[in-house]
């Protein structure tokens, strides 16, 4: 049977989203070691805040900081160029599928 002659599954409908509100209530509630907040944390970044009195050591710490976020850049850079790539290979592979298989539609 083809997938025109199957009946269409009705889906209950989607829930409203959070609101700002909700959302904030949300995250202020969780606990600071919520793998939500360090899933995707660097283990080997700096402090954020230096409090030492050292004014060397406050530079260094600065500067380490400084070198971590631009790392990160670079990295989030590279990784949205492979998005953009895999993203254009299934745009293509979806036309081509369009194009030689008209009936999967």
């Amino acid at each position: 049977m083809s997938s025109k002659g199957k009946k269409r599954v009705v889906l209950p409908t989607r829930p409203a989203p959070p609101t700002v509100e909700q959302i904030l209530e949300d995250v202020r509630g969780a606990p600071a070691h919520d793998p939500v907040f360090t899933a995707l944390a660097p283990e080997d970044l700096p402090d954020p805040s230096p409090r030492t009195e050292d004014p060397e050591a406050q530079h260094e710490q600065i500067y380490q900081q400084s070198r971590a976020y631009v790392a990160m850049n670079e990295r989030l850079r590279q990784v949205g160029d492979i998005l953009r790539q895999k993203f254009e290979d299934l745009r293509q592979a979806g036309t081509w599928l369009a194009i030689c298989c008209p009936a999967l539609d």
